[in-house]
């Protein structure tokens, strides 16, 4: 059984760029959010849902490597897996590549809790309707 990787395809719009028509290192980021929101929903979990039962998932640390720059109309693929889980947070793995040469934009990790939406505070243990889900993930290796 293989691991759940999400791959969700995005084209560079010039919004997405700097004077030079090279990706600003901003956008990464909210492709790097698509990607976790997609994969949330592929296994079942719409955010709207899951604030309606007060759980909302912040991140609380973000590693990114930058290896190489895309540009105005490139192509990009956005993959996203579960690198990680301890029963407090997730940590996914992603990586934004060329569409066309599969040539690596970025690597980057990204550590998620979750808190109540109404209180703001941390939940001491991951809400289980997700632990269920990243423990699975974690312990069905990516098999490549």
């Amino acid at each position: 059984m293989k691991q759940s990787c999400n791959v969700l395809k995005q084209k560079v719009y010039y919004s997405d760029t700097d004077s030079y028509g090279v990706v600003w290192h901003g956008s990464y980021l909210r492709w790097l959010e698509m990607g976790r929101v997609d994969w949330c929903e592929m296994m079942g979990h719409n955010l709207t849902d899951l604030e309606n039962q007060d759980i909302v998932m912040p991140v609380v640390n973000l590693n990114i490597r930058y290896k190489a720059s895309a540009k105005l109309n490139d192509g990009l693929i956005i993959e996203t897996y579960v690198k990680s889980f301890n029963g407090l947070s997730v940590i996914f793995a992603q990586t934004i590549r060329s569409e066309e040469t599969l040539k690596t934009f970025i690597e980057a990790e990204v550590e998620v809790v979750a808190i109540g939406k109404t209180s703001g505070k941390l939940y001491r243990r991951m809400p289980s309707v997700l632990a269920e889900v990243f423990k699975k993930e974690v312990e069905c290796p990516l098999t490549v």
